[in-house]
């Protein structure tokens, strides 16, 4: 299933973006999985690096993705020209007639979405109540399908929501994951299911703790628990 991963992964890795190699052989696998006609929806692209990935692997099986980013204006999030380099970026990787691009956010758009989903990329918002919706649209899928969830187990706001709809809920069950990014299936979890997600959690105690140090400055510190870097564990 690997075969053509390294060709996508040379096409994306220059881009700007916080995706790993090993997490984005995981949406290529995902990716991999789904028959011709079949649809991916990607929530927050950012630059496109994990769009690149995801539409080379569409290519290949026939898929489409929708990219769905509002490209907010402000100091954080770049609007406009963020925009700009991620359309750039899609005709230079060579992918952008794979991809179709909707500039709004995914919790408007969520109500009026009627299109079947067969595979579901969330890196969107990170904070609880937009991760919690972002989930929902998971109503698209059929069971059995997959959500793969960047930050999961790093940040706060996805963990929370995590623990609240995944844990102690009866909808989705975890799989695996690459470092944050975590594999989920739209299928009621086994008490074995619930167990895996518990045992992850004091993983993501660590990267809370990591994050705490890189912010009081205290990166020698951190990479005495294996972080060596300056950007917050992903």
């Amino acid at each position: 299933m690997t075969d053509g991963f390294e060709e996508a992964w040379s096409l994306a890795e220059p881009v700007k973006g916080w995706m790993t190699r090993d997490q984005g052989l995981a949406l290529w696998n995902a990716a991999c999985r789904l028959d011709k006609g079949d649809l991916i929806v990607e929530i927050g692209s950012h630059q496109g690096r994990s769009t690149i990935v995801l539409a080379s692997a569409a290519r290949t099986v026939g898929a489409r993705v929708v990219a769905v980013d509002p490209f907010v204006d402000g100091r954080l999030f770049g609007g406009s020209p963020t925009r700009q380099r991620f359309e750039a970026n899609l005709r230079k990787a060579g992918v952008e007639d794979v991809v179709e691009l909707v500039a709004e956010y995914s919790t408007k758009l969520r109500p009026r979405w009627d299109r079947p989903i067969q595979l579901l990329y969330i890196d969107g918002k990170h904070d609880y109540w937009t991760y919690t919706d972002d989930l929902r649209w998971s109503a698209n899928l059929d069971d059995g399908r997959e959500i793969l969830v960047h930050d999961c187990f790093s940040s706060i706001g996805v963990t929370l929501g995590t623990i609240a709809k995944v844990l102690f809920g009866r909808r989705y069950t975890y799989l695996d994951r690459a470092t944050s990014l975590a594999r989920f299936r739209l299928a009621p979890p086994s008490a074995k299911d619930r167990l895996r997600v518990v045992a992850q959690l004091p993983w993501f105690a660590r990267n809370v703790g990591i994050k705490i140090l890189l912010r009081l400055r205290l990166s020698p510190v951190a990479k005495a628990f294996g972080h060596d870097s300056p950007y917050d564990p992903y």
